[in-house]
Order: C-alpha cells, then structure tokens, then sequence
C-alpha cells in the first residue's frame, strides 16, 4: 500500500530520470515514487516545474504546512478519476436546499454519535462525564430536526463545545488543560494539539477524495464558496473524534509528548518537530490499525475507512444507496 512521505529539513525535491529524491542537510535521500501517495512539507523546501510534472503523472499530492504546522495548501494534480457526471450530482445535491440538509446532517449525527462513542468509552473507565454525556445527547437529538444549514452548524458548535469541557477530565493532566477552544494562534498546548491534528486529518481526507470521483470543492456542510477545498472538511468531522482526539489522548497519556514539547514565540505556542513526528508516528499507526467492518466481513484500517465514506457519498449521490455515516463500535 502507498503511504505519505513526512519532510521536516529543509532542502530542495529533485527528479532524477524516474525517481525522486530530496536534498538536505543531512544528505541526499530517495523516495520510492511507486509506494508514495502523498508527501507532507513542514520545511523550507525547494522544487521546480519540471518536478510537478513528474509527481502530477505520478499522481502524488503535495500537502504544505507553516512553521507551527497548519496546513497551508497543496498541489493537487489534474484529477485522473475526474468525472463531470459526478460533479454535476454533486452540484445538485448542493443547490437543492433540502438535499444538502439531508448530507450535512449526516455528517453531524456522525460527528456527534462517534464524539458520543469516545465519551462513552472513557465512562466505562471510571470518567466522571455523566452530565456532559447528557447533555450532547439532548443536542443530538436535535440534529435531524434542524430547518437550515446555519441551524445544524450551531447544533454541532454546541455539541464539539460539550465535547471539548470533557478533555480536563478524560487527560487528568496539568499540563494540558483546555480552558477553551483557540486557533490561530491557540493559546495552550492542548489546543495546539488539536489544531495540529486537524490539519493532519483535513490533508489525508482530502488525499482520499483524489483517489474518488468526487470534487473536493463542493461540500455540503461546510458552505462551498471562494474557499478552496470543502468536502475534506465535512468528512473529517466524522473521523476526528475517533482518530485525532484518540491519537492526542494517547500521546499526551503515554508522557509521548511533554510540556517541554512546546516553543512560545510572539505568535504563540509551537509544537517541536522532534514532538511533531512523535504525533504523526501514532497518527500513522492509528490509520494502519484495522477493525471489524460489519458490513463487509472483514478487517479494513482507518484509512481504508475513510476511503469507504467517501464511496459511500458517491452512492447516494448517483441515487443508488442513501448515505448513512460511519460509526464505530467499541
């Protein structure tokens, strides 16, 4: 199976005849183009046309993250599954009010019952998240009764802020209280975890959606505008809960990742590449970590997962099967 390249030096990405390599201060080091789906640049790395080309025929996208990690962009090439046929469904499904409302409240019910399915999870462990579990249950009852877009967002607002008071109690660390939710910059460690780990998700969401039909730029809850790239966002709603949040519970319950794991500069806090890679090594094998699917009888992975919904949507969109959110099952 294809996996991502992760570059943290600085340096410069060649092509030599068939291959690629990058060159850095550590010397020169090949990447192995028939197994590489991606390649994720933290660093200040150089590249030139004649590359592009090659990785574009490859089918390899190119994800760029800032000096704290967010993600930033990426060069997405000329889509090999592209299908005008998709996009036109996807399009009406957008610009008919009540089918968007059909997929976007899909995409929180999955959100919400998997967030459930965490909270649930550490319950039997002996957390105290009783009243906070209620009190999500009550929002999610709302979910399907939702008139309008702007309605079902503050519904899943309110539920992801439910979720988030449940963090101090789940990590029962010091270190990493949550306070609340703050981006750009966040203003603890906590926060920066969350936010680093959601960058991760959007990237390898969007990697699965090239390898589909689907256009990413038309997505359903999230509103489809100027901005680039929208239906990698919806999906990632789904899989947060379970992947990303489960990963900062490991690192931060493992002692993987520190406080002394964090940088203050006048932007605010920076996670450390040495911690970076310690998140993105069990952000790797929770995406190889494969469970029973019961639908179709046999182990898939995370990633594979991901792929699934993706496949899933295209289904109802062609009018063939409606579309039901994954939801995991401990």
């Amino acid at each position: 199976m294809k996996k991502p390249v992760y570059i943290f030096s600085d340096g410069e990405l060649h092509r030599k005849d068939n291959t690629l390599y990058f060159e850095g201060e550590n010397g020169r080091k090949f990447i192995p183009v028939e197994n590489t789906s991606e390649i994720m640049i933290f660093g200040e790395v150089s590249l030139n046309k004649r590359f592009l080309e090659f990785i574009s025929q490859s089918e390899i996208i190119l994800h760029f993250f800032n000096h704290y990690g967010y993600y930033v962009g990426s060069f997405y090439p000329r889509e090999h599954l592209n299908s005008g046929y998709m996009i036109l469904k996807q399009a009406e499904n957008y610009i008919d009010e009540k089918k968007r409302l059909y997929i976007a409240q899909k995409f929180v019910e999955g959100a919400y019952r998997n967030i459930r399915q965490v909270l649930k999870y550490y319950q039997n462990r002996g957390k105290s998240l009783d009243d906070i579990i209620y009190a999500i249950e009550r929002l999610g009852d709302m979910i399907d009764g939702t008139s309008d877009i702007n309605e079902l967002m503050a519904i899943e607002g309110n539920i992801r802020e439910y979720y988030y008071k449940s963090f101090d109690e789940i990590l029962g660390n010091g270190d990493f209280e949550f306070d609340v939710r703050s981006k750009r910059p966040p203003k603890n460690s906590l926060n920066v975890l969350i936010s680093f780990g959601n960058s991760l998700m959007y990237t390898t969401v969007l990697s699965e959606v090239y390898k589909t039909h689907l256009d990413p730029r038309i997505g359903y809850l999230h509103s489809t505008n100027f901005r680039r790239f929208t239906l990698n966002l919806d999906i990632s709603e789904i899989f947060k809960p379970i992947i990303i949040d489960r990963v900062i519970f490991t690192v931060i319950g493992k002692n993987v990742i520190k406080k002394d794991d964090f940088d203050e500069d006048a932007e605010g806090l920076l996670l450390k590449d040495k911690a970076k890679m310690a998140f993105i090594e069990e952000y790797e094998n929770k995406l190889k970590t494969t469970i029973n699917h019961r639908s179709l009888g046999n182990n898939v992975s995370y990633r594979r997962l991901i792929r699934l919904e993706l496949y899933k949507l295209e289904k109802h969109l062609m009018e063939e099967q409606k579309y039901t959110p994954f939801v995991a099952q401990w």
